[in-house]
Formats: C-alpha cells, sequence, structure tokens
C-alpha cells in the first residue's frame, strides 16, 4: 500500500528540485527525505529520480507518480477543511424529528436562529410521533426529537435517552360559532358529556387522551369522527361535526369556530426535547440553544393567550 507521507516527499522533490529544498519545506532533515525516497522507490518497483553529483531530477514514473501525490495532497486538503467545519459546527448535517404542530412554531422559530448562522449545514427533518421518532433516537439515526407527553398517558423513557421539558401547552376546546359553548371562555371537561366529538385516534398506548379524561370523569365520549391533523379537526368542528379537544401548538386558522379553555389539572402537553447523551454532533449543542430560546419565546406567548 502506497505510504502517502512518502508521496508527499516526492511531490516537494518534484516542487523544491533538490532534496534539501524538499527537507526545509517538510521540516525534516535531508537524509530523512533520502530515505523516504529510496523506500517508495523501493516499493514501486521503479527509479522515481535521476542522480547526479549536483542535480537532481525526475523520472518519467517519477513525475507520474507526483501528479498522483498533487492529486491526492489536494483532497487530503478539502478533507482536513471539511471537517475542519464540522469540528467547530458550521459544516455538518443535523438530524431532527418533530411532531407535526411543533412545526408550526416551535421548530422553524428554532431553525430559523440555527440555519442563518450555518448556511453550510445540511438539515434532515423528519415528521412523525415520539413514541415513532425515539428509537431512531436510539439508533444513532436521528440527533434530536421534539417531543410532547400527555401526563395522562406518559411513554415509557429508555436509560439511552435524555429528555428535557420546556413548557406546558394547554388543551383547549373548539367548538363551532353557533354552539352553546361559543360564549364561554373556559370550561370544565364534566359539563360535555352528551357532545358529539371529533377524537384522534390515539398515542403510543393506542387510547386516545381524550377517551383517558372523560374516563376519570366518569363518562365516555361520544366520538363521531377522527382525525390526527388539526386543522382538519378544526375545520370539520367549523362545518358542525362537534367540538374537538386541540393542542395550542395545534391552533391554525380559527375563523369560524370558538376556541375555550379548559379547566383540567391534567389536560395539557409537555413540550421538550429528546437526545443522547453520547452524540457527539458538534451542531447539537448550539441547535438545542436556539431551541431552548424558541422554547421561551412559544411558551411565554401560549402562557399570556391562555392562562
Amino acid at each position: 500500500m502506497l505510504n502517502s507521507g512518502r508521496l508527499l516527499v516526492l511531490l516537494e522533490i518534484a516542487r523544491k528540485g533538490t532534496i534539501v529544498g524538499a527537507a526545509g519545506a517538510l521540516h525534516l532533515s535531508a537524509s530523512a527525505v533520502s530515505h523516504q525516497l529510496a523506500r517508495l522507490e523501493q516499493e514501486m518497483g521503479v527509479a522515481l529520480v535521476e542522480r547526479a553529483p549536483q542535480s537532481l531530477r525526475l523520472t518519467a514514473a517519477g513525475r507520474r507518480l507526483a501528479e498522483h501525490a498533487q492529486a491526492i495532497a489536494d483532497l487530503m486538503d478539502v478533507a482536513r477543511d471539511d471537517l475542519r467545519g464540522h469540528a467547530v459546527g458550521e459544516a455538518g448535517v443535523l438530524r431532527l424529528g418533530f411532531f407535526a404542530s411543533a412545526g408550526l412554531e416551535l421548530l422553524p422559530r428554532a431553525l430559523s436562529a440555527f440555519a442563518a448562522a450555518r448556511p453550510h449545514v445540511e438539515l434532515e427533518l423528519i415528521l412523525g410521533q415520539p413514541h415513532e421518532l425515539v428509537p431512531d433516537l436510539e439508533a444513532g439515526r436521528l440527533d434530536a426529537v421534539v417531543v410532547f407527553e400527555h401526563p395522562l398517558d406518559p411513554w415509557c423513557r429508555q436509560a439511552s435517552v435524555d429528555v428535557e421539558m420546556f413548557f406546558d401547552e394547554p388543551q383547549l376546546i373548539v367548538v363551532p360559532l353557533r354552539h352553546r359553548l361559543g360564549r364561554r371562555s373556559v370550561v370544565r371537561l364534566a359539563a360535555l358529556e352528551g357532545e358529539s366529538w371529533i377524537g384522534t385516534r390515539g398515542g403510543h398506548s393506542g387510547e386516545p387522551v381524550l377517551e383517558r379524561a372523560c374516563a376519570v370523569e366518569g363518562f365516555l365520549p361520544r366520538v363521531r369522527c377522527r382525525s390526527d391533523h388539526y386543522q382538519v379537526t378544526i375545520n370539520l368542528a367549523r362545518a358542525g361535526m362537534g367540538i374537538a379537544l386541540v393542542p395550542a401548538l395545534g391552533l391554525g386558522d380559527t375563523a369560524g369556530v370558538h376556541v375555550c379553555r379548559l379547566d383540567h389539572p391534567r389536560l395539557h402537553r409537555r413540550i421538550g426535547v429528546a437526545t443522547r447523551g453520547t452524540n457527539e454532533n458538534p451542531l447539537l449543542r448550539s441547535f438545542l440553544t436556539d431551541l431552548r430560546s424558541a422554547a421561551e419565546e412559544v411558551g411565554a406567548l401560549l402562557g399570556a393567550q391562555w392562562t
């Protein structure tokens, strides 16, 4: 196998024209350069230089190998510059998982600051539920996952995953404008027994949070239809299909519906981020800093609007 160090010795000989000149450029002794050249010729099985008492000249084979050495040196420079960018967090790939409603406000705020400072970073964004994405985080296929957790439906955290929670997001009640609750600002869940609901299909446990919460109140909700897309849910409520439980981050276009706060101690979502403590991606720390800032802003906005 060719030794890259010896190839660089030959390249400097080609550039300087003498053993002494190459030795000075490489910060080696002349005898060390001569030894490396002799070893390279032995490995290649061909003379690479013509030696004379007062001169040294590359043979045709030597010139050809020097051209290859130059290409290798250029490639090493590219690799060095590329990895230097990775090392200081100016280049590379950051792979993020997120749930849909985090992509409406929280994640764009964080990525706006992050990407503006790092235009050469490649982002891979994967949409999914936390229980779907965390296994990819554990396996090293994702660097971080923006997550939520319901107090009524906690997910089992693994020792290999670190979770940092940022703020509590309120769950809200969305009703058609002409609904009997259309003038209420706060409503209790127990007062909604007998309503027609637009439900969801459930989280990692398979049992939707709405059904869990209503069971605690002593009744089962009458679910008329289901959707895990909150804007679809709001549109269905606008069309009079029923009322819905929607997290604050999931509110989009609310024209034609009324939104009430829900008075319930355990009907909210905790919003945070899951990471691996062993992850050495230098981009991750910078992203987490921007995500924390975005979460502080979004949490304050939601608190001011719905508390």
